[in-house]
Protein backbone atom coordinates (compact mmCIF):
# COMPACT_ATOMS: atom_id res chain seq x y z
CA UNK A 1 0.00 0.00 0.00
CA UNK A 2 1.08 3.58 0.04
CA UNK A 3 1.70 5.52 2.67
CA UNK A 4 3.90 8.46 3.63
CA UNK A 5 6.96 7.90 5.85
CA UNK A 6 9.41 9.19 8.11
CA UNK A 7 12.74 7.28 8.78
CA UNK A 8 15.27 9.85 10.11
CA UNK A 9 14.38 12.11 13.22
CA UNK A 10 17.51 14.61 12.41
CA UNK A 11 16.10 14.77 8.49
CA UNK A 12 12.83 16.98 9.33
CA UNK A 13 10.26 17.83 7.06
CA UNK A 14 13.08 16.32 4.28
CA UNK A 15 12.38 12.87 5.75
CA UNK A 16 8.97 12.25 4.83
CA UNK A 17 8.32 10.64 1.48
CA UNK A 18 5.69 8.87 0.09
CA UNK A 19 6.19 5.26 -0.26
CA UNK A 20 5.20 1.62 -0.43
CA UNK A 21 4.80 -0.32 2.67
CA UNK A 22 3.26 -3.88 3.63
CA UNK A 23 -0.64 -3.68 4.32
CA UNK A 24 -1.16 -2.98 8.50
CA UNK A 25 -1.95 -6.51 10.68
CA UNK A 26 -5.00 -6.27 12.48
CA UNK A 27 -4.39 -7.29 16.04
CA UNK A 28 -6.51 -8.07 18.66
CA UNK A 29 -9.98 -5.43 19.29
CA UNK A 30 -8.11 -4.18 15.88
CA UNK A 31 -9.87 -3.09 12.79
CA UNK A 32 -7.93 -2.13 9.78
CA UNK A 33 -9.75 1.03 7.78
CA UNK A 34 -9.54 1.74 3.81
CA UNK A 35 -8.47 5.24 4.48
CA UNK A 36 -11.05 8.01 2.53
CA UNK A 37 -9.54 10.96 4.49
CA UNK A 38 -6.91 11.68 7.00
CA UNK A 39 -5.66 14.46 9.24
CA UNK A 40 -2.54 15.35 10.65
CA UNK A 41 -0.78 17.52 13.23
CA UNK A 42 1.90 19.48 11.51
CA UNK A 43 4.11 18.70 15.09
CA UNK A 44 4.06 15.57 14.80
CA UNK A 45 7.35 15.14 14.03
CA UNK A 46 8.42 16.68 17.11
CA UNK A 47 6.14 13.78 19.17
CA UNK A 48 8.18 10.23 20.75
CA UNK A 49 5.54 8.26 19.49
CA UNK A 50 6.14 9.19 16.17
CA UNK A 51 9.65 7.55 16.79
CA UNK A 52 9.07 4.91 19.52
CA UNK A 53 6.53 2.20 20.54
CA UNK A 54 4.86 2.05 23.92
CA UNK A 55 7.86 0.45 25.38
CA UNK A 56 10.55 3.27 23.87
CA UNK A 57 12.09 1.26 20.80
CA UNK A 58 12.47 2.83 17.49
CA UNK A 59 9.77 2.12 15.38
CA UNK A 60 10.80 3.57 12.02
CA UNK A 61 9.62 3.70 9.39
CA UNK A 62 6.91 5.38 11.01
CA UNK A 63 3.35 6.44 9.49
CA UNK A 64 2.08 10.44 10.56
CA UNK A 65 -1.46 11.25 10.71
CA UNK A 66 -3.63 10.39 13.93
CA UNK A 67 -7.36 11.64 12.44
CA UNK A 68 -8.77 9.32 10.05
CA UNK A 69 -12.25 8.55 8.35
CA UNK A 70 -12.82 5.53 5.77
CA UNK A 71 -14.68 2.07 5.81
CA UNK A 72 -13.58 -1.05 7.75
CA UNK A 73 -12.30 -3.23 5.90
CA UNK A 74 -10.97 -5.92 8.59
CA UNK A 75 -11.91 -6.74 11.90
CA UNK A 76 -8.82 -8.52 14.16
CA UNK A 77 -9.43 -11.06 16.86
CA UNK A 78 -11.97 -10.28 18.99
CA UNK A 79 -13.24 -7.05 17.14
CA UNK A 80 -17.06 -6.04 18.05
CA UNK A 81 -19.00 -3.19 17.39
CA UNK A 82 -18.43 -2.44 14.14
CA UNK A 83 -18.91 -4.62 11.05
CA UNK A 84 -16.70 -4.87 7.12
CA UNK A 85 -17.92 -2.68 4.88
CA UNK A 86 -18.97 0.40 7.66
CA UNK A 87 -18.17 3.89 7.71
CA UNK A 88 -15.88 5.25 10.33
CA UNK A 89 -14.12 7.88 12.20
CA UNK A 90 -11.91 8.32 14.91
CA UNK A 91 -8.31 8.44 16.24
CA UNK A 92 -5.55 6.56 15.18
CA UNK A 93 -2.92 5.49 18.21
CA UNK A 94 -0.21 7.70 19.31
CA UNK A 95 3.05 5.25 19.18
CA UNK A 96 1.62 3.00 15.86
CA UNK A 97 1.67 3.82 12.53
CA UNK A 98 -1.32 6.12 11.92
CA UNK A 99 -3.56 7.50 8.85
CA UNK A 100 -1.29 8.99 6.02
CA UNK A 101 -1.73 5.70 4.25
CA UNK A 102 -4.19 3.45 1.95
CA UNK A 103 -4.99 1.30 4.85
CA UNK A 104 -4.19 2.01 8.68
CA UNK A 105 -5.15 -0.68 12.11
CA UNK A 106 -6.92 1.53 15.03
CA UNK A 107 -8.31 -0.04 18.22
CA UNK A 108 -11.93 -0.38 17.36
CA UNK A 109 -12.72 1.69 20.81
CA UNK A 110 -11.01 4.51 19.25
CA UNK A 111 -13.29 4.59 16.50
CA UNK A 112 -17.32 5.75 16.04
CA UNK A 113 -18.98 4.71 13.31
CA UNK A 114 -20.32 7.64 10.76
CA UNK A 115 -23.26 8.49 8.96
CA UNK A 116 -24.10 8.25 5.66
CA UNK A 117 -24.75 12.23 5.23
CA UNK A 118 -21.32 13.39 6.77
CA UNK A 119 -18.46 13.22 4.18
CA UNK A 120 -15.12 11.80 4.69
CA UNK A 121 -13.13 14.88 3.97
CA UNK A 122 -14.88 16.74 7.15
CA UNK A 123 -15.13 13.65 9.26
CA UNK A 124 -11.71 13.78 9.42
CA UNK A 125 -11.36 17.19 10.52
CA UNK A 126 -13.22 16.18 13.51
CA UNK A 127 -11.74 13.81 16.06
CA UNK A 128 -8.79 15.59 17.13
CA UNK A 129 -9.96 19.41 17.19
CA UNK A 130 -13.19 17.74 17.90
CA UNK A 131 -12.39 16.12 20.94
CA UNK A 132 -9.71 18.74 22.24
CA UNK A 133 -12.16 21.30 22.03
CA UNK A 134 -14.93 19.88 24.38
CA UNK A 135 -12.43 18.28 26.43
CA UNK A 136 -10.94 21.61 27.18
CA UNK A 137 -13.85 23.68 27.36
CA UNK A 138 -16.20 21.23 29.66
CA UNK A 139 -14.22 18.26 30.91
CA UNK A 140 -10.96 20.61 31.89
CA UNK A 141 -12.26 24.32 31.52
CA UNK A 142 -15.59 23.40 33.18
CA UNK A 143 -16.84 26.22 31.15
CA UNK A 144 -20.85 26.91 31.69
CA UNK A 145 -23.52 28.81 29.98
CA UNK A 146 -23.37 32.70 31.13
CA UNK A 147 -19.66 32.35 31.47
CA UNK A 148 -16.84 34.02 29.25
CA UNK A 149 -14.01 32.08 27.50
CA UNK A 150 -11.15 33.91 25.84
CA UNK A 151 -10.04 30.96 22.97
CA UNK A 152 -6.72 31.91 21.01
CA UNK A 153 -5.91 31.04 17.71
CA UNK A 154 -9.86 30.68 17.55
CA UNK A 155 -9.91 30.43 12.93
CA UNK A 156 -7.98 26.76 13.57
CA UNK A 157 -9.22 23.51 13.48
CA UNK A 158 -9.23 23.37 17.04
CA UNK A 159 -10.42 26.80 18.09
CA UNK A 160 -12.91 27.22 15.67
CA UNK A 161 -14.66 24.02 16.45
CA UNK A 162 -14.49 25.53 20.19
CA UNK A 163 -15.89 29.05 19.49
CA UNK A 164 -18.87 26.87 17.96
CA UNK A 165 -19.48 24.57 21.57
CA UNK A 166 -19.29 27.30 23.63
CA UNK A 167 -21.55 29.82 21.78
CA UNK A 168 -23.92 26.17 21.84
CA UNK A 169 -23.41 26.19 25.63
CA UNK A 170 -24.14 29.65 26.32
CA UNK A 171 -21.22 31.07 26.99
CA UNK A 172 -19.76 34.64 25.80
CA UNK A 173 -16.63 34.06 23.17
CA UNK A 174 -13.60 36.28 22.50
CA UNK A 175 -11.41 34.74 19.83
CA UNK A 176 -8.10 35.95 19.09
CA UNK A 177 -5.36 35.36 15.93
CA UNK A 178 -4.36 37.98 13.01
CA UNK A 179 -5.95 40.21 10.94
CA UNK A 180 -6.51 37.81 8.13
CA UNK A 181 -8.68 35.72 10.78
CA UNK A 182 -11.20 38.70 11.86
CA UNK A 183 -13.79 37.53 9.04
CA UNK A 184 -13.41 33.85 9.97
CA UNK A 185 -14.13 34.71 13.95
CA UNK A 186 -17.07 36.72 12.69
CA UNK A 187 -18.39 34.14 10.73
CA UNK A 188 -18.16 31.60 13.60
CA UNK A 189 -20.04 34.08 15.54
CA UNK A 190 -17.74 35.56 18.63
CA UNK A 191 -18.52 38.09 20.64
CA UNK A 192 -15.16 39.78 20.13
CA UNK A 193 -12.24 39.32 18.30
CA UNK A 194 -8.52 40.31 19.40
CA UNK A 195 -5.55 40.80 16.51
CA UNK A 196 -2.62 39.23 18.60
CA UNK A 197 -0.07 41.79 16.54
CA UNK A 198 -2.19 44.56 17.02
CA UNK A 199 -4.70 44.70 20.08
CA UNK A 200 -3.43 44.72 23.90
CA UNK A 201 -4.66 41.00 24.88
CA UNK A 202 -6.12 42.57 28.06
CA UNK A 203 -8.34 44.29 26.10
CA UNK A 204 -10.23 40.76 26.46
CA UNK A 205 -10.89 41.50 30.25
CA UNK A 206 -11.23 39.54 32.69
CA UNK A 207 -12.75 35.70 32.08
CA UNK A 208 -13.84 32.51 33.63
CA UNK A 209 -11.82 30.12 30.92
CA UNK A 210 -8.45 30.52 28.63
CA UNK A 211 -8.22 27.71 25.79
CA UNK A 212 -4.80 28.32 24.54
CA UNK A 213 -3.52 26.65 21.54
CA UNK A 214 -0.32 28.63 21.19
CA UNK A 215 1.66 28.46 24.22
CA UNK A 216 4.77 31.05 24.59
CA UNK A 217 4.06 34.55 25.59
CA UNK A 218 0.74 34.71 24.57
CA UNK A 219 0.03 31.47 27.42
CA UNK A 220 1.94 33.46 29.98
CA UNK A 221 0.06 36.44 29.38
CA UNK A 222 -3.36 34.78 29.81
CA UNK A 223 -3.01 33.77 33.42
CA UNK A 224 -3.27 37.56 34.45
CA UNK A 225 -6.83 37.38 32.57
CA UNK A 226 -8.24 34.40 34.42
CA UNK A 227 -10.70 35.88 37.23
CA UNK A 228 -11.22 33.99 40.68
CA UNK A 229 -11.86 30.23 40.15
CA UNK A 230 -11.36 30.53 36.70
CA UNK A 231 -9.03 27.85 34.67
CA UNK A 232 -6.13 28.64 31.98
CA UNK A 233 -6.39 25.36 29.70
CA UNK A 234 -3.65 24.91 27.35
CA UNK A 235 -2.50 22.07 24.95
CA UNK A 236 0.64 24.00 23.97
CA UNK A 237 2.89 23.34 27.10
CA UNK A 238 2.84 22.99 30.54
CA UNK A 239 2.12 26.18 31.87
CA UNK A 240 4.73 27.49 34.04
CA UNK A 241 2.55 30.85 34.81
CA UNK A 242 -0.79 30.05 36.99
CA UNK A 243 -3.74 32.89 37.40
CA UNK A 244 -3.28 34.22 40.87
CA UNK A 245 -6.63 32.40 42.21
CA UNK A 246 -7.86 30.32 39.79
CA UNK A 247 -6.34 26.53 38.13
CA UNK A 248 -3.61 25.99 34.89
CA UNK A 249 -3.40 22.67 33.18
CA UNK A 250 -2.16 21.10 29.92
CA UNK A 251 -3.95 17.98 28.69
CA UNK A 252 -3.48 15.88 25.71
CA UNK A 253 -6.38 14.69 24.05
CA UNK A 254 -7.92 11.12 24.58
CA UNK A 255 -10.11 9.06 22.41
CA UNK A 256 -13.79 8.95 23.07
CA UNK A 257 -16.27 6.82 21.41
CA UNK A 258 -19.46 8.23 22.42
CA UNK A 259 -18.08 11.87 22.06
CA UNK A 260 -17.26 11.19 18.73
CA UNK A 261 -20.86 10.13 18.16
CA UNK A 262 -21.84 13.30 19.68
CA UNK A 263 -19.97 15.60 17.22
CA UNK A 264 -21.21 13.84 14.27
CA UNK A 265 -24.66 14.07 14.99
CA UNK A 266 -23.69 17.78 15.47
CA UNK A 267 -22.63 18.00 12.33
CA UNK A 268 -25.67 16.35 10.93
CA UNK A 269 -27.70 18.79 12.25
CA UNK A 270 -25.96 21.67 10.90
CA UNK A 271 -24.90 23.11 15.18
CA UNK A 272 -20.81 22.54 14.29
CA UNK A 273 -19.76 23.47 10.91
CA UNK A 274 -15.78 22.29 10.92
CA UNK A 275 -13.56 24.52 8.59
CA UNK A 276 -11.63 22.72 6.30
CA UNK A 277 -8.76 24.98 5.13
CA UNK A 278 -7.33 22.95 1.95
CA UNK A 279 -7.50 19.10 0.78
CA UNK A 280 -4.68 17.44 -1.00
CA UNK A 281 -3.46 14.26 -1.80
CA UNK A 282 -1.73 11.72 -0.76
CA UNK A 283 0.98 12.19 -2.46
CA UNK A 284 1.06 15.64 -1.67
CA UNK A 285 0.69 15.16 2.31
CA UNK A 286 4.93 15.25 2.56
CA UNK A 287 4.76 19.49 1.46
CA UNK A 288 1.35 19.85 3.18
CA UNK A 289 3.70 19.36 6.19
CA UNK A 290 5.42 22.44 5.42
CA UNK A 291 4.87 26.13 7.06
CA UNK A 292 3.31 28.07 3.76
CA UNK A 293 0.51 30.44 3.55
CA UNK A 294 -1.92 30.30 6.58
CA UNK A 295 -5.55 29.29 5.47
CA UNK A 296 -8.37 29.25 8.30
CA UNK A 297 -9.49 25.83 9.47
CA UNK A 298 -7.74 22.05 8.75
CA UNK A 299 -6.10 20.71 5.83
CA UNK A 300 -6.83 17.48 4.83
CA UNK A 301 -5.50 14.87 2.80
CA UNK A 302 -7.63 12.89 0.49
CA UNK A 303 -6.23 9.29 0.32
CA UNK A 304 -9.07 7.20 -1.29
CA UNK A 305 -9.16 7.59 -5.10
CA UNK A 306 -12.42 9.09 -6.81
CA UNK A 307 -13.48 10.55 -3.18
CA UNK A 308 -15.15 13.83 -3.60
CA UNK A 309 -13.76 16.57 -0.88
CA UNK A 310 -17.37 17.48 0.75
CA UNK A 311 -15.41 20.83 0.84
CA UNK A 312 -15.10 23.69 3.77
CA UNK A 313 -18.85 24.47 5.36
CA UNK A 314 -19.14 27.81 4.57
CA UNK A 315 -18.79 30.39 7.26
CA UNK A 316 -21.66 31.76 8.80
CA UNK A 317 -23.14 32.85 11.92
CA UNK A 318 -24.20 29.35 14.19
Amino acid sequence: MRAVTVRERAAGLAGLSLTEEPYPHAAENDVVVRVHAAGFTPGELDWPGTWSDRAGRDRTPSVPGHEVSGVVAELGYGTTGLTVGQRVFGLTDWTRNGSLAEYVAVEARNLAPLPADVGHTVAAALPISGLTAWQGLFDHGRLAAGQTVLVHGVAGGVGSIAAQLAREAGARVIGTGRAGDRDTALGLGVDAFLDLQADPLEDAGQVDVVFDVIGGDVLDRSAALVRTGGTLVTIASPPTVRPRDGRAMFFVVEPDRARLADLARRVRGGRLRPIVGAVRTLAEAPSAFAPGRRTPGKTIIRVAEGEQPAGPYRLGRV
